[in-house]
């Protein structure tokens, strides 16, 4: 299954992909963090992929530019035998650092492969030299265990639990309605992660707009299908989450980009989410919003 955020495309690890993992696994990163695999020729890295593909406990996705066709890095996800979890994982080639991508990459494969979101809690494993790899398991909102010992070395074990990942996974969908940059618009998904009941507040400096799930989506849809909004996709960048028992309230900070009457803009804002858990299921009862100006 392939899997495609605002910028990246994600696809299931294949023999043909012998020389990026070639390169990959000799990147300078990957030897210091990750640890020397021995793979030195194209035929030891199409016994690697082999060997990945034919484990039912481990899945590797490429992760490649929408607009581009080499691979730049890859996302794991591994249930290890000493590991009562499956945990995630990501390595990018140096071209691939620094952009975003692994932020990027690893939320989608945390809110759309069916294989993540089956589970109470995702764990990721790093060392304590890995800077990089701490600061981005701490954005993605991953919560330090402690320390584990792995192949004879100490490392740093973090989690996220499934409630943390099934709100982040409603407010990634939320945005990803609208979005018709490289697909239609799901309008219906609004039915499904929101309350029948569900209010929608947009405040500016005009005044405040109150909309119910139908008046809010009616010119949207208009506005997205009739060419008047092209290109568009909206996407969070940061967020704050807190939970108490079945409600729980997200702050979030969103961008957004497309073509209005022919006009490239870019904008950016804020949204507050009240969420409400029933029968096992977070939904969006409230939601208020402003953008920057």
């Amino acid at each position: 299954m392939n899997i495609f955020s605002n910028r990246l495309e994600l696809s299931p690890l294949t023999g043909n992909d012998d020389s990026f993992i070639l390169e990959l696994l000799n990147a300078p990163g990957w030897l210091q963090f990750i640890g020397d695999r021995n793979i030195r020729t194209e035929d030891d890295a199409k016994a690697y992929i082999l060997k990945i593909n034919e484990n039912p406990q481990i899945s590797y996705w490429k992760v490649g530019l929408r607009n581009g066709k080499k691979p730049i890095g890859i996302i794991t996800w591994i249930k290890r035998d000493d590991l009562e979890y499956p945990d995630i994982g990501f390595a990018f080639l140096p071209d691939g650092a620094g952009h975003g991508f692994a932020f990027e990459a690893t939320r989608a494969v945390l809110y759309s492969a069916p294989e993540v979101l089956q589970h109470d809690k995702i764990l990721a494993i790093t060392t304590r030299g890995n800077g990089r790899s701490v600061n981005l398991l701490e954005r993605l909102k991953f919560s330090c265990d402690g320390e584990i010992e792995a192949d004879g070395k100490m490392l740093l074990q973090y989690s996220l639990d499934q409630d943390h990942l099934l709100i982040g996974k409603c407010i990634h969908d939320f945005y990803n309605i609208f979005s018709n940059a490289f697909r239609q618009p799901v309008f219906k998904m609004i039915n499904e992660i929101c309350s029948p009941s569900a209010s929608i507040i947009k405040k500016s400096s005009d005044g405040t707009e109150v909309y119910d799930l139908e008046s809010f989506i009616g010119p949207r849809k208009k506005i997205l299908t009739d060419g008047t909004l092209t290109e568009f996709s909206e996407w969070e960048t940061c967020e704050e989450t807190r939970i108490a028992g079945t409600i729980a309230q997200r702050y979030s900070k969103y961008s957004k980009k497309g073509l209005l009457n022919g006009n490239w803009f870019e904008a950016s804002g804020h949204k507050m989410f009240q969420l409400m858990k029933e029968q096992g299921t977070w939904k969006i009862v409230h939601v208020i919003w402003e953008d920057e100006v």
